[in-house]
């Protein structure tokens, strides 16, 4: 076995996407006004982003220059959490353990006990630290009309997360190695010997949907809008511990590592403006009426890996807005918390979002949430409070869409490209 295994730990990520790619992309999809606001949309969504947001949006009451029809081709947006800059520690063991391997230890012992004691300290300090990815794309339409509008959704969300853990033996291996004899560091062979293990954990969710969405006549003469999206959706995971020595990139596409699950599910989400202008709507949907599970591979208890399970179950959110000409400014609840697959926090969203518009041709948008469910004593990334932000372009037709994410453990960007008029 060769000395770059560990290296190989680096490009778990990019390995574990590529078995899911065929799914797509990451946490809730979202589209990258969305993004830029906070993660909002449920009350505010254009019609392009109704079927991702709430599909009743698609029929309630819109920009004259956004109600005929809107397209989104594609969402892409991307996290990147990496709170104790795992993949600089990866790199750093790595040369730790290519300069031991290379060493003449027979005739240079203090450098070689002086490396023992190195990696030992930067193996403890890698202990449990996580470092995870989080990717989306979706492509989407929507035809609004005075009767039945229709559109159209494909999207995905993949979370993958890569995690260190020692194992006590390989401590006590190289608390050994710092003061062994010329002999016993010759013979000290750290691939064959080193038994921590790198952990791979990843998660998907795609779909592909058809929203519908009307608005219908109350009494007093008010309207309300009601959506559905019917969907057929796929589940996959993908679990992979070994040893640093075994680390393999070959079996990231083994089957046996993977589990993979369909079915079809259905969104259903309703819409009411109100106020004298009817300034003011407030939405709320319902995702994933359907409850489904998929737990992952079986799990290898001598490598310490646990069974988990993926749960898609029906999330709940509200929100309310204030809308003008030149504004939009929104607040969003989730009624309900998504429980975490790997390791990171349940999340349970407040989020606040604004935008600022300049006679179409251009907005600006902020955002902030707060994770409701975040607790500092979960198993791996915290989910806090992230701020966003972003801009829209519109020329001629043609729709630019840009957002940022920043947090405490975070750092995400989403772009997109469309057209609504």
């Amino acid at each position: 076995m060769k000395t770059n295994r560990l290296c190989k730990l680096s490009l778990a990520i990019s390995l574990s996407i590529a078995t899911t790619s065929a799914l797509a992309s990451p946490q809730a999809p979202m589209s990258a006004r969305s993004f830029a606001m906070g993660g909002t949309g449920v009350a505010v969504a254009h019609p392009s982003a109704a079927p991702l947001a709430n599909p009743a949006m698609m029929a309630a009451p819109q920009h004259d220059w956004a109600d005929d029809f809107g397209l989104m081709l594609p969402s892409v947006n991307a996290r990147f959490a990496d709170e104790e800059e795992v993949v600089d520690q990866i790199d750093d063991i790595q040369d730790v353990i290519d300069e031991f391997q290379g060493l003449n230890r027979t005739s240079n012992p203090e450098e070689a006990r002086r490396l023992a004691g190195d990696l030992r300290e930067r193996l403890n300090n890698f202990d449990r630290d996580t470092v995870r990815v989080d990717a989306g794309l979706g492509i989407a339409f929507a035809i609004p009309t005075n009767s039945i509008s229709v559109g159209f959704v494909a999207d995905g969300a993949i979370r993958a997360t890569v995690r260190g853990e020692l194992d006590p033996d390989d401590d006590a291996f190289l608390r050994e190695l710092e003061t062994a004899t010329a002999l016993e560091l010759a013979t000290a062979d750290l691939d064959r010997d080193l038994k921590s293990r790198g952990r791979i954990l990843a998660s998907a969710v795609a779909e592909v949907g058809i929203s519908l969405a009307t608005t219908f006549e109350l009494n007093n003469g008010e309207q309300f809008q009601f959506g559905v999206t019917p969907k057929y959706v796929e589940l996959r995971t993908f679990q992979y511990t070994e040893t640093v020595s075994g680390f393999e990139d070959d079996d990231f596409d083994s089957d046996e590592f993977e589990t993979d699950k369909s079915g079809f599910n259905l969104d259903i989400g309703a819409a009411y403006a109100f106020g004298e202008n009817r300034e003011w709507n407030a939405g709320v949907v319902v995702k994933n009426l359907i409850p489904m599970e998929l737990d992952s591979a079986q799990a290898r208890p001598l490598l310490g890996e646990e069974k988990r399970t993926l749960e898609l179950n029906p999330m709940v959110t509200a929100a309310i807005a204030h809308k003008s000409d030149y504004h939009v400014v929104t607040a969003e609840l989730d009624l309900t918390k998504k429980k975490a697959f790997g390791f990171e926090d349940d999340t349970q969203w407040l989020a606040v979002g604004a935008e600022f518009d300049a006679w179409r041709y251009a907005q600006l948008r902020a955002g902030i949430r707060h994770n409701l469910a975040s607790n500092s004593d979960n198993d791996g990334i915290e989910e806090d409070t992230q701020f966003t932000a972003g801009l829209g372009l519109n020329v001629l037709g043609a729709r630019l869409d840009i957002g940022a994410l920043y947090s405490s453990a975070d750092v995400g960007a989403a772009i997109e490209l469309g057209t609504s008029f």
